[in-house]
């Protein structure tokens, strides 16, 4: 079966095993990769995967630009990769840039509030999601921590309702650790996704099930997280979940697949 990995971090061979330890420091958690292209190439070999949607966020508006150069040089280097810009609502040309990514063939927008200490609905960010909607381009969100507050599923619904034409991507089914918040706060939208990244090993079965139910099963798609989580494993907790082959194909490939217009 086709599978398209649609969450993925990469960075520079210089600091992609610096980076990944960085990212294991932020949530306790122990790596399983360096961040590199190269290595995530090779651990997705393992479930044979097809396509990886790669980013990387800009935790200062000056790192903006230097990650959409590297993200777009690494997708005209590899034709497996499919990348999303970085953005900081803080750079003083984000119109300009949203272009420029564009023409460098970046296909969204990714964005870690986390790690980029401003909320989600922060006033002053508005605007760039308006921009972003205007051209169509839709937004990978980190989203939910337990223990921080930048991410959770009430402050993407603020944003939603602001800019209803945003399509949006919430990772780790809307709430990494703060699963309870998603269908009390996250709308049944039409232009509402999730991806399965960093949440099947911590959260039980019959809870991803009722988001699966919840939302339906069109609304999702898979995702590894790479390089928090071994691509073979997760594969693995995902067909325990127990889908039928056609549910597990919509999420392997085809929602994606419908979504991006591929």
């Amino acid at each position: 079966m086709k599978v398209i990995d649609a969450h993925c971090h990469i960075f520079p061979d210089k600091i992609a095993d610096k980076a990944s330890h960085a990212i294991g420091d932020f949530y306790d958690i122990p790596m399983y990769s360096p961040a590199s292209t190269t290595a995530l190439i090779e651990a997705g070999a393992q479930i044979g995967t097809d396509l990886y949607m790669v980013s990387s966020a800009a935790t200062t508006p000056e790192q903006t630009y230097s990650i959409n150069d590297f993200i777009s040089g690494q997708c005209r280097l590899h034709k497996e990769l499919f990348g999303l810009a970085a953005m900081h609502y803080q750079i003083p040309d984000i119109e300009d840039e949203l272009d420029r990514a564009m023409d460098l063939g970046l296909h969204g927008v990714k964005f870690h509030n986390d790690f980029q200490s401003y909320d989600i609905d922060e006033p002053k960010a508005i605007p760039m999601y308006r921009a972003i909607a205007k051209r169509g381009l839709p937004v990978l969100f980190h989203m939910g921590d337990a223990h921080r507050t930048h991410t959770t599923p009430a402050k993407l619904a603020s944003v939603m309702r602001q800019v209803p034409d945003l399509k949006v991507i919430a990772a780790h089914f809307g709430g990494y650790t703060a699963w309870e918040l998603v269908k009390k706060d996250l709308p049944n939208d039409e232009n509402l996704r999730f991806d399965t990244s960093s949440t099947l090993p911590l959260l039980a079965k019959e809870k991803a099930l009722d988001l699966l139910n919840h939302y339906g099963v069109d609304r999702f798609f898979f995702g590894t997280d790479f390089p928090m989580w071994n691509p073979a494993k997760e594969i693995k907790r995902f067909h325990c979940l127990g889908l039928s082959p056609n549910e597990e194909e919509k999420i392997f490939h085809i929602n994606f697949e419908k979504f991006f217009n591929l």
